[in-house]
């Protein structure tokens, strides 16, 4: 049986993944609203959801102006840092399996790598040098007070979102995306990794920049943070980056804890890329929830708990499955 030709699937997740931050924030600003007695967008297309797309079009003619920096060229690049390595590891996330449209043989993933858990955190760490880069070459105090932030966030919360998953590593026995999702077809490991799931889920939320953790952009503090000095386009791709990002970290979390594309309560007659997204969607809205419901954290409160709670618990995680998978239970 034929499968389509290699060009198809890659510009079809590319494409998903610009319409992403649409959805993404629509859907947030209805979720929030709902939680807080608001109406939400409600004027720009029925029930407001081309609110988004009109956003969109603003930033593209918005004065696109560029500071007086001596690094033009970072300036310049580090927006597409901030995105670009996202659409990169997105190629290797299984978002179902096997199935068949017609006389075509359908993969819903582009690649299939031995190593997939370490290519995707390989790729994604490139995201935070955008970031970085942007908040150093604005030539801004404010800029650079956001992008060091970035650093040692990134720092902190890193280290515990790799060991998180390090126990469903052990217990799958693979590297590879399929084999830790076909693992999981009785049980899912959520049940038998639960600190591993609350440390990644802690971590993925800092990793994004999301609230109670969005101290690199706090505006309240400093003006914007790392974007201060973006404009129009350039500016939107941080935005875009970060939603992005919450999708992927979604995903990975449905993939490591959330049994992939396997059904709940055995109702195989939905589709498993359906199981998947609505698994996705349900992390998603984990990310609503704590930004309608917490409030920012200090700075030194967010790298206390980053080193003294997430680290120390990821690390305990990492050796108890490591003891009870070697214990001769028979």
């Amino acid at each position: 049986m034929p499968a389509l030709p290699a060009i198809v699937k890659p510009l079809i997740l590319m494409n998903l993944l610009l319409l992403v931050p649409l959805v993404l924030v629509y859907l947030e600003r209805k979720v929030i609203a709902r939680m807080q007695d608001r109406i939400g967008p409600n004027r720009v297309g029925p029930l407001g959801m081309l609110q988004t797309v009109a956003d969109a079009l603003k930033l593209f003619f918005k004065e696109d102006f560029q500071p007086k920096t001596p690094y033009k060229m970072v300036y310049w690049l580090a927006p597409a840092l901030a995105v670009v390595p996202l659409f990169v590891a997105a190629a290797a996330i299984p978002f179902g399996t096997l199935w068949h449209m017609g006389s075509f043989e359908i993969k819903p993933y582009i690649a299939d790598l031995n190593v997939g858990v370490l290519f995707i955190f390989a790729i994604t760490s490139i995201e935070v040098y955008g970031v970085t880069l942007a908040g150093w070459s604005g030539a801004s105090k404010y800029s650079l007070l956001g992008g060091l932030r970035t650093s040692a966030q990134m720092i902190s919360y890193e280290i515990a979102l790799g060991l998180s998953v390090v126990g469903v590593i052990i217990l799958s026995g693979s590297l590879r995306m399929l084999d830790i999702v076909a693992a999981q077809e009785h049980l899912w490991y959520v049940v038998l990794q639960p600190i591993g799931f609350v440390v990644y889920s802690i971590a993925a939320i800092a990793e994004t920049n999301r609230l109670p953790f969005d101290l690199p952009e706090a505006e309240t503090e400093l003006v914007a943070g790392f974007n201060t000095e973006y404009s129009s386009m350039k500016f939107g791709l941080f935005p875009m980056g970060e939603y992005v990002n919450m999708f992927l970290v979604s995903c990975l979390a449905t993939v490591f804890f959330l049994g992939g594309w396997h059904p709940l309560f055995g109702l195989t007659m939905i589709p498993g890329v359906l199981w998947f997204m609505l698994k996705v969607s349900f992390f998603i809205f984990m990310y609503y929830w704590l930004r309608a419901t917490l409030p920012r954290y200090r700075y030194d409160q967010l790298i206390r708990f980053g080193w003294l709670v997430l680290f120390p618990l990821a690390l305990f995680n990492v050796l108890w499955t490591a003891v009870m998978v070697n214990i001769p239970w028979s």
